[in-house]
């Protein structure tokens, strides 16, 4: 009998061991392993819309990259009392770790890649009841990370190209920038073979056709590639594509009315839906904290404001009626704006420096009277008068002086402007000084739109000290600018000293 009851006492406990370990073993919904994930086209479509959550990430452009971007190049500069912030405005780097100004936006970079090449590398192997679904999905992913690559190749230039899915022990071999732009051509010419001239409403916001033509475009122009560029941008422009573009009034490109526009060739979906924390939380915050950092003293952070020699700019040329050019009301806040346009800053008559000017586009001047971290206006990355001032370009260094100007006057007609040869006609054929007045005209066009510091390489400008001289002339900032070392960011030093693949940029 006590060898029974031992007996049933052992089987009963192996049994409630056996059951209390069943119910612990249990799989968490909510930390899914890549083997239990990429199963379904639910899971596909997941995977690619997380990687359009990257966009509302700190390091990225949700807030850092505009200080790369914009306060870098010689439309902006920073007075932040942060003073390393400053600093890495004004090519003073100290401290290549320095989060806000470096290693935040290399991480989010790689986490967005990262969430690219998960899709790239496990979508092929999902099951579709429609493959040309899978095949959209697949192009999306491309787009993205030549989008997240071309911006890495446009700031540090020499990176990894990783074209799978890391794994923590990696240490990926550096490239230069050649090649890093040479596999972002690859993964746009790819993706535009696949992605539709137009997505339904329910999908606006993926990229489309043009906006992968129109980044190819801009991706050969960065190498100078002048034949290849004109032939990608030919679909927006001449070819099949043109129909789905135009200009639209000049205002509503920076504005929460009327967003995704015929203009509009590729933009990022602000929202202000979850005014909650940054993250990859289900709710975290969807919004822009560009005009939060970037707005006036009183209204915003203020760590970023614009250079007043482009107010002068905006002036030397009267529309064809004798009127200021009327993009000057919706590029920037500025001291006479008031006398000039009849507008208030923020509601609030001129208060600042008499020669200061800050970022007006994407701010919320027309909604409200202060800025917060939730700003709902989408940000424009692409849109059609970049692409045909680009165009414009390169015919020009093509030797088609006299065809480009019908992109620029276009493009000058539509805010009143005469014609270029009428209003600069000493200009006539000639490469180099079309060449400089287009410099203007894309300044005048596009200030504060992300393109200038992309626009300064291209041009060779900063490539010499005289011509890095000409542009301190309109940016003391330039006077710290070092020839061959400021062209490019230095890499986060964690990763050089991490990666025995790595070699720090040249100067650093």
């Amino acid at each position: 009998m006590k060898k029974i009851i031992i007996i049933i006492l052992a089987l009963t406990t192996a049994v409630l061991y056996s059951c209390k370990k069943d119910l612990l073993d249990q799989k968490n919904p909510n930390t899914l392993t890549k083997q239990q994930f990429w199963k379904t086209e639910s899971d596909a479509q997941n995977g690619v819309n997380s990687i359009y959550a990257m966009f509302y990430q700190n390091g990225v452009w949700n807030r850092w990259i505009y200080f790369r971007l914009d306060l870098t190049s010689d439309e902006g500069f920073s007075n932040s009392p942060w003073i390393e912030l400053g600093d890495w405005t004004r090519f003073q780097y100290v401290n290549y770790n320095f989060w806000e100004g470096n290693v935040n936006t290399w991480r989010d970079t790689y986490k967005a890649v990262f969430r690219c090449n998960q899709v790239l590398a496990n979508v092929p192997n999902i099951q579709f009841a429609d493959a040309a679904k899978k095949e959209k999905i697949l192009a999306q992913a491309k787009f993205l990370r030549a989008f997240y690559y071309f911006y890495a190749a446009v700031l540090w230039e020499n990176v990894p190209l990783v074209l799978q899915p890391s794994e923590p022990a990696d240490l990926p071999q550096q490239n230069t920038v050649t090649e890093v732009f040479a596999q972002v051509a690859k993964d746009l010419n790819e993706a535009a073979a696949v992605l539709p001239d137009q997505w339904d409403n329910a999908n606006v916001g993926r990229p489309t056709k043009g906006a992968a033509m129109a980044l190819l475009g801009k991706t050969y122009m960065q190498q100078r590639k002048w034949a290849e560029a004109k032939t990608a941008f030919d679909y927006l422009v001449t070819g099949a594509g043109k129909g789905y573009y135009d200009l639209v009034d000049y205002k509503e490109n920076f504005r929460a009315t009327q967003e995704n526009n015929k203009e509009s060739v590729f933009e990022i979906q602000f929202s202000d839906a979850n005014k909650t924390a940054e993250g990859d939380g289900p709710n975290a915050n969807m919004g822009s904290n560009r005009s939060q950092f970037f707005a006036p003293r009183s209204i915003g952070w203020s760590d970023g404001q614009a250079r007043y020699w482009m107010v002068d700019e905006f002036k030397k040329e009267k529309t064809k009626d004798g009127k200021i050019d009327q993009r000057l009301r919706y590029t920037l806040f500025y001291p006479a704006s008031e006398a000039d346009f009849g507008d208030k800053t923020y509601g609030r008559s001129w208060q600042w420096n008499a020669n200061e000017a800050w970022f007006k586009k994407y701010s919320r001047d027309y909604y409200r009277n202060d800025e917060d971290y939730y700003n709902q206006v989408n940000n424009r990355v692409i849109r059609y008068a970049d692409v045909l001032l680009m165009y414009a370009e390169a015919l020009n260094e093509l030797g088609q002086t006299s065809d480009a100007y019908t992109y620029v006057n276009r493009v000058r007609s539509r805010s009143n402007m005469a014609d270029l040869a009428t209003a600069y006609p000493t200009i006539g054929t000639n490469k180099d000084l079309f060449r400089e007045r287009l410099k203007t005209e894309r300044m005048l066009e596009l200030c504060g739109e992300s393109v200038r510091w992309a626009d300064l390489k291209r041009w060779g400008d900063l490539d010499t000290q005289q011509g890095v001289d000409k542009v301190a002339q309109r940016d003391p900032d330039f006077k710290n600018f070092i020839v061959g070392k400021s062209i490019r960011l230095p890499l986060p030093q964690l990763e050089v000293e991490n990666n025995k693949n790595l070699k720090q940029n040249p100067g650093y």
